[in-house]
């Protein structure tokens, strides 16, 4: 056995994850509809804030440092902040949960979730000894936590040799391994060129979204 690679351990992660995703999204998807509402109409209230101000300065625009002095701006900052936690907490806490519970069952079982499996991949203690019990299991799950805290220089902790253990690994003792030396199978790269084009797909939705609501704010305030 030799040390996962970080790529391989990526694609058996997403595998992991869209698994737990598709489940958190079907328990919340009955109430997001309203928060998704507060939230969008939380952004307008903001965008209404920020543009009649600046509209009816123009030609002479008021200083950021004075938008950002003007209360009903900070209210309304305030409320969309709130709105937008309201959107994302539930199902962020619910898939870390879920995932928590999720993997730590699989890799105290079987040593590797159904992503690692699909990859060859497997969870063993640091130093050859004898198969972690469950509680470490759990814990290195745990300490995941931490490694995206971190901005992922915990996952990043993996990359050097030679047992490229990230954080939460270190923490737990424990490191992830393949069986063999084999490259990305085929389905693994369409995999992640899926993952690619989704991302890209959110992103131009997300701006076109937000184009929406200023176009929208923008007619409102020119009256």
């Amino acid at each position: 056995m030799q040390p996962a690679p970080l790529l391989h351990r990526w694609v058996a992660w997403s595998l992991d994850a869209a698994l737990v995703a598709m489940l958190v999204l079907a328990l919340v998807a009955a109430s997001s509809g309203a928060r998704l509402g507060a939230l969008d109409a939380a952004l307008a209230v903001l965008l209404d804030a920020v543009l009649e101000p600046l509209l009816a300065a123009l030609p002479g625009l008021p200083a950021p440092a004075g938008l950002l002095a003007d209360p009903a701006i900070g209210v309304a900052a305030s409320q969309l902040a709130s709105a937008l936690g309201s959107v994302l907490l539930r199902p962020l806490a619910a898939f870390a949960l879920l995932f928590w519970l999720y993997a730590s069952a699989f890799e105290c079982r079987l040593a590797a979730t159904p992503g690692k499996r699909a990859l060859g991949l497997r969870v063993v203690e640091a130093h050859g000894a004898p198969p972690a019990g469950c509680a470490r299991h759990a814990l290195r799950q745990a300490s995941g936590l931490l490694s995206w805290l971190s901005l992922n220089l915990g996952h990043l902790m993996a990359a050097p040799p030679p047992r490229h253990q990230a954080l939460h690994d270190r923490i737990a003792g424990l490191r992830v391994v393949a069986a063999a030396h084999a490259p990305l199978p085929r389905w693994a790269h369409a995999w992640l060129w899926l993952q690619a084009a989704l991302a890209c797909a959110a992103s131009a939705m997300l701006f076109n979204a937000l184009q929406a609501r200023v176009d929208a704010a923008l007619a409102r305030a020119l009256g």
